[in-house]
């Protein structure tokens, strides 16, 4: 750590040490997903020629289908049979007409891969792995998720996993070449209250929503609100258009809060967060991971990330114990916009802790009484140095050390460069800003410069472990890596 000058200021360096990991897009990686048709006549038309094959023909071409993609899918007939069960409504025949063998070729005509990685691997943020058994000494087993962009450049999250030995030594764990499907369960129940909150915070509530949602009990489920929906729809026929669009609004909505499962027996590295409530659409971007720990010292893992649909975003909660069952979960309250959310690893007087930027530009905390309802905010920090002129972010939740709460930043400058820096918050006031680092501790080296977008780094997440703030960063938002800090020639800095 040395001391520099810059014009007639001071200021600490401090070295960030890259290393050679390198996560890169991985474009073999890919994903069954539902074929879909605008045009529900595309679907009667399909399967009507699918049916005019002699069985024999259709039973050969199943096989065949089944012989071609199974060394790159697990479970794939199993899929096709459930891609079947969603579109068989199409049939124009008797669905006991219909063999087995068909049954699957028609499920196959309704399915596409997707590469989830074939354009980004990106915006990294990493936690303790729950399992922590079997390690040596001074070592330390990680989760990592990340944002995948694919085609359409639609984003979701995955995971890596890997140890940081006791030199500090990151050693990745190889990624399985298999990517899985979960199953999809709609929350059961919702309460009409909260329901109807959100509807008006999302400025949907009118008198059409609200006639959707009127005779249901004070807790409902998802088939009564399809019911009730499709009342109103009835009744309200003559204003077409503008009922149908509060419909797709309302359910939307529903949807927007499941849960989805993952077999035991499949890896970590095999499971995927992708869009699937209507208003994730466009994709799922940016999940910063935080271990919070409560009262009773049972830690859970909650993710927040930014839910695009293709005109609006929605800030969203995953909330996980294992990584294998994920509830996604809306956030909700007057406060909840824009993105980059990031919540404290445990209650602070009582109450959760957030840090936000609902302008786009400052550096806010919130908090609040209950972890999905968020009312007021309290400006933190705002750009203040040249590499940040242009707008301040978090790099994920602020970590608790002895000297209080290090908060990582991101700092736009001239030329949309992005920088890495830091603040130190108070640890029983976090609103207070105790140290800031005046000169940037990451900035885009020549190895880092070009990608998807250029002179970016960006990162969504850290730990400390050995005395080491372990930074994964996302380099020009195209693959990701990571460095290393010393803590205390960071804390050093701030002070």
């Amino acid at each position: 750590m040395n001391p520099a000058r810059s014009g007639s200021r001071f200021f600490i360096m401090v070295t960030a040490t890259r290393t050679n990991v390198v996560l890169k897009p991985n474009i073999a990686r890919v994903l069954f997903r539902p074929f879909q048709f605008g045009d529900p006549v595309r679907y009667i038309k399909i399967i009507a020629r699918i049916l005019s094959l002699p069985e024999r023909d259709a039973a050969e071409q199943a096989e065949a289908v089944l012989a071609d993609f199974k060394s790159r899918h697990q479970h794939l007939g199993k899929y096709f049979l459930r891609r079947y069960e969603q579109v068989k409504d199409s049939l124009p025949v008797a669905e006991a007409q219909v063999s087995a063998a068909r049954r699957v070729l028609i499920g196959a005509y309704f399915t596409l891969e997707y590469s989830l990685e074939s354009a980004a691997l990106m915006n990294p943020s990493i936690v303790p792995d729950p399992d922590q058994r079997g390690l040596p000494p001074g070592s330390l087993r990680f989760v990592i998720s990340l944002r995948a962009v694919g085609e359409g450049h639609i984003s979701s999250i995955t995971f890596g996993t890997g140890v940081i030995d006791a030199a500090n030594n990151i050693h990745m764990s190889e990624d399985s070449p298999f990517v899985t499907s979960p199953e999809f369960v709609p929350n059961s129940i919702y309460e009409k209250a909260l329901f109807e909150k959100k509807l008006a915070e999302l400025d949907r509530l009118n008198d059409i929503s609200r006639a959707m949602i009127a005779a249901l009990d004070e807790t409902f489920n998802l088939d009564q609100l399809k019911a009730n929906v499709e009342l109103v729809k009835r009744q309200q026929r003559s204003r077409g258009a503008e009922t149908e669009r509060v419909a797709h609004d309302v359910i939307a909505l529903a949807k927007a809060n499941y849960e989805m499962v993952y077999d035991t027996n499949t890896d970590i590295t095999e499971r995927v967060i992708f869009p699937y409530a209507p208003h994730e659409s466009n994709g799922i971007e940016d999940a910063r991971f935080v271990r919070f720990i409560d009262e009773n010292g049972k830690p859970t893992y909650y993710g927040t990330y930014t839910a695009y649909d293709g005109k609006q975003i929605f800030p969203q909660m995953v909330e996980t114990t294992d990584f294998r069952r994920f509830n996604i979960t809306t956030l909700n309250g007057p406060e909840v916009q824009n993105k980059g959310m990031a919540l404290f690893p445990r209650k602070i007087g009582g109450n959760y802790a957030m840090i936000s930027r609902q302008d786009g530009e400052n550096i806010y905390i919130m908090f609040s009484e209950h972890l999905h309802f968020w009312y007021t905010k309290q400006l933190l920090l705002k750009p203040t140095f040249p590499w940040e002129f242009v707008q301040l972010g978090n790099c994920g939740s602020p970590i608790e050390t002895d000297a209080g709460w290090l908060l990582l930043t991101h700092g736009v400058g001239p030329m949309r460069k992005y920088s890495i820096g830091a603040a130190l918050l108070d640890k029983d006031d976090p609103s207070k800003v105790i140290g800031r680092t005046t000169e940037p501790i990451l900035t885009p080296n020549a190895n880092e410069r070009e990608g998807y977008v250029p002179n970016v780094v960006y990162s969504c997440g850290s730990l400390v472990h050995n005395g080491m703030v372990v930074l994964p960063y996302a380099m020009s938002d195209y693959a990701s890596s990571f460095a290393l800090i010393s803590l205390d020639e960071l804390l050093g800095a701030m002070k």
